[in-house]
């Protein structure tokens, strides 16, 4: 979902101007980053000294070899400094190969494409990915190697769709691990935190192209969560509830169904209580549809209605914060309750909170590893000290259902809960020492990350 679209209204920062784009061979030590340069959001400001931007991963290499302490940049819709080094940041933007291998049901996409210009060019070819990112602008490597998601109990995260990775380790050397070939290996690499390396090119699997409709309903009591929770998130490809956590109930349910052939979608005009929508909906009340996807029963291809917004609408920087948490699905109802009691905490620092399922996965550091997930997303007004001060709260109240937090937005959890998370953090640990034996990729987020 394009959640910066929620800020239309409420203005907007000012971007970090990206460096123009300098050869290895001309500057094997970097550009000087620029001063002020941010994330997407505006809420973190990049402390690395240098930015290069490569153009090949022969390129990657000769920066990787160089260099002391460096640290992979995508897209930069992270809202923590995951991305940030104390030395260089390595933009993989100007890698935008994408390769379709039809026979092998597979896409090869370079580091810097999006799903933006991944989705129409693979659906022009008659393919699709299982899913989508919530903003299209995010880079399909950077969104899996954070365990970026979309929705539907039926579908894994992005992650999950990965089927090869080619990546610049720690030494200079480029790496390949496969899925088929590597196995554990291979399900430890792929959710990575960029702290094996810098990755240069991703394999996805791809399936034919669909045809999804969209409908919204309003005004869903978490009454109706208690018993049918799983019926309400199953009774789509993708569903989305929406809540300001008042009264007591989701304000929107956007459900997103696959069609068949000419099939019509039905449009019900009840759905487990709530009623359906007479005209195009915003997530937000009050603020313009015209740039969300089609609504109605309309159908459309995968790319232009798995995402709430239309892929043509481009974002500027604006202020936000997001938080997410996973939970178990079989015990998100008392989830839900129990970040609900903070409703009036929460409420007048909140944009909107989206929930959405996750089918498991075997990813060491999936969010939803070995469990189906429910994710419970904030996107929160930019008031940073505000938000951080009711996180712990949230953390707290979600603690006796082990939520994980998503990896590239704002938490607080330390190393010693995020290791009662992860069952596999150790052997990740271990699996990025041997990939980067100098600690060349270790930066300030995946020191609290492992505890060192």
């Amino acid at each position: 979902m394009n959640k910066r679209e929620f800020l239309k209204a409420s203005g907007s920062v000012m971007a970090g101007a990206l460096l123009s784009r300098m050869g290895v061979g001309q500057a094997p030590k970097g550009a000087a980053a620029k001063l002020n340069r941010t994330n997407w959001a505006g809420n973190y400001t990049y402390k690395a000294a240098r930015l290069d931007e490569p153009g090949s991963a022969q390129e990657v290499q000769q920066l990787v070899t160089s260099i002391s302490n460096a640290k992979a940049l995508g897209a930069r819709h992270s809202f923590n400094d995951i991305a940030d080094s104390t030395g260089d940041q390595v933009s993989l933007k100007n890698m935008t190969e994408m390769t379709l291998d039809k026979v092998a049901g597979t896409v090869t996409v370079a580091a810097g494409v999006t799903y933006g210009k991944l989705a129409p060019w693979l659906d022009a070819q008659g393919f699709a990915v299982h899913n989508l990112a919530s903003l299209p602008h995010v880079s399909v490597v950077g969104a899996c190697a954070t365990a970026t998601h979309g929705s539907g109990v039926h579908n894994g995260n992005l992650s999950t769709a990965v089927r090869a990775i080619e990546f610049v380790d720690g030494t200079g050397q480029l790496k390949n691990l496969l899925r088929t070939a590597n196995a554990d290996e291979f399900n430890g690499a792929v959710v990575g935190l960029g702290a094996l390396g810098v990755i240069t090119r991703i394999t996805l699997a791809v399936v034919p192209t669909f045809q999804i409709s969209q409908i919204v309903y309003e005004n869903l009591s978490f009454d109706q969560l208690e018993h049918n929770l799983d019926a309400i998130f199953g009774s789509g490809y993708s569903v989305s509830l929406f809540t300001d956590w008042q009264h007591h109930r989701a304000t929107q349910v956007w459900l997103k169904q696959s069609i068949t052939g000419s099939s019509t979608p039905a449009l019900p005009p009840l759905f487990y209580g709530a009623t359906l929508q007479k005209t195009k909906l915003h997530p937000l009340a009050g603020h313009s549809p015209e740039n969300c996807t089609e609504q109605l029963g309309v159908p459309g291809p995968w790319y232009e209605r798995l995402p709430h917004f239309r892929m043509n609408f481009t974002p500027s920087s604006g202020a936000e914060l997001q938080s997410e948490y996973f939970v178990s699905r079989a015990q998100a109802y008392k989830a839900i309750l129990a970040v609900e009691q903070l409703r009036d905490k929460i409420t007048p620092h909140l944009f909107i909170t989206e929930l959405r399922t996750i089918a498991a996965d075997d990813l060491w550091l999936s969010t939803a590893y070995k469990r189906d997930s429910v994710a419970i997303h904030f996107t929160w007004k930019p008031e940073e000290k505000a938000v951080r001060s009711i996180l712990p709260l949230i953390e707290e109240k979600l603690a006796p259902f082990d939520a994980r937090p998503h990896w590239a937005k704002v938490f607080t959890m330390s190393h010693e809960r995020l290791s009662q998370l992860y069952p596999r953090l150790n052997d990740f640990r271990a699996l990025a020492a041997r990939y980067d034996p100098s600690r060349k990729f270790l930066n300030a987020y995946l020191q609290n990350v492992f505890g060192a």
